[in-house]
């Protein structure tokens, strides 16, 4: 059981930041893919507590896809364990990624299914992303990466080791430049908001976007390599554009537009930073399940970013919190606060 009495500063920070991206993704998980009208028409004017009804069979309370595979990446980072040398830690990442996919979880987006399953027989390989984005035409740009990302924070990886890891864990299974730049910006945005307020990290947290060469670190870590020379052509190419994009979607989102909450990475980036500007923890988390659509990812996204912020979850949304799923290494009755501290290094 967890007791964050008994943990350090940073620790407990890390854990109620992970309990804030469950909460939030369960908030989220009964409106997913639902319109803002039937929303209201199902649940009125108000979503402030769990609600029944997801198209994927999750109970009030239980957190979706999203927040198992942040679990799943930080069982892969334990499993690897400190100090491990380069590559290991990713290989493990996929490697929980995978037992979690192989226990048949109700929820799993199409590249990141693909992904990893591309190299199931070849576990040793990192490019199962950039060979699955090469199978979509290159034109994969799904939020299935940046909804994990604050995993490697959480892990406690910072400043361009945080980069470093952003890019590479995204490109496991997301290796578009939009879904890379969009995880590097988030990840330095979750560290900025610690000791800034909202605009001035997210304007630290472009500039790491910028300054980093995402497309080297993939080169080197092994994810753009001999067999996936159309990725690796597709992403040099189209770099400064992805990083324009992502520049001008945080820009949009910090002055409160929300153009989509679809699951492509650049809407659910700026829905989610749009929404993350709150006074509280409700204010922020809220839009995002009324507003429908991929609510669950929007909302998990927000949850991590308010959590950074230091804003904490209700105590009545505390006591219910699961993850909808049990796969090695998680058992879907454990009660979160419980057992998330478990996950953290």
């Amino acid at each position: 059981m967890t007791d964050p009495a008994r943990m350090p500063a940073h620790m407990n920070d890390a854990l109620e930041t992970l309990l804030s991206l469950c909460a939030a993704d369960a908030l989220g998980a009964a409106t997913e893919f639902k319109s803002p009208a039937s929303i209201r028409a199902q649940y009125g004017e108000r979503i402030r507590s769990y609600q029944p009804g997801s198209v994927f069979g999750f109970a009030p309370g239980e957190a979706t896809d999203d927040s198992q595979m942040v679990a799943a990446t930080l069982l892969g980072y334990r499993a690897a364990g400190a100090g491990a040398p380069d590559g290991v830690p990713h290989l493990a990442v996929l490697s929980a990624l995978r037992d979690w996919l192989a226990a048949a979880p109700p929820d799993v987006g199409g590249l990141t299914r693909r992904a990893l399953q591309i190299t199931l027989r070849q576990p040793e390989r990192l490019d199962g992303g950039a060979l699955a984005w090469q199978e979509s035409g290159l034109d994969g740009a799904g939020n299935g990466g940046l909804m994990r990302i604050a995993a490697p924070f959480l892990a406690g990886f910072r400043g361009e080791a945080l980069a470093r890891e952003s890019a590479v864990v995204t490109a496991l299974t997301h290796a578009d430049p939009r879904c890379v730049h969009a995880s590097v910006f988030l990840t330095a945005f979750l560290e900025a908001l610690a000791g800034s307020g909202y605009e001035a990290a997210a304007d630290a947290a472009l500039r790491v976007m910028e300054r980093f060469d995402a497309r080297l670190a993939l080169v080197e870590a092994g994810v753009l390599g001999v067999d996936s020379q159309a990725a690796h052509a597709a992403f040099r190419e189209r770099d400064r554009a992805a990083r324009g994009e992502v520049r001008s979607r945080v820009r949009a989102g910090l002055a409160g537009h929300v153009t989509s909450q679809s699951g492509f990475v650049l809407d659910t980036l700026e829905a989610a930073v749009a929404h993350a500007r709150g006074a509280d923890w409700l204010e922020c988390v809220e839009p995002a399940a009324l507003l429908g659509d991929d609510s669950d990812t929007v909302a998990c996204v927000v949850g991590a970013l308010i959590g950074a912020r230091g804003l904490r979850v209700p105590p009545d949304l505390r006591p219910a919190l699961r993850l909808g799923h049990s796969w090695p290494g998680w058992e879907r009755d454990w009660p979160c606060v419980d057992h998330l501290g478990g996950l953290l290094p």
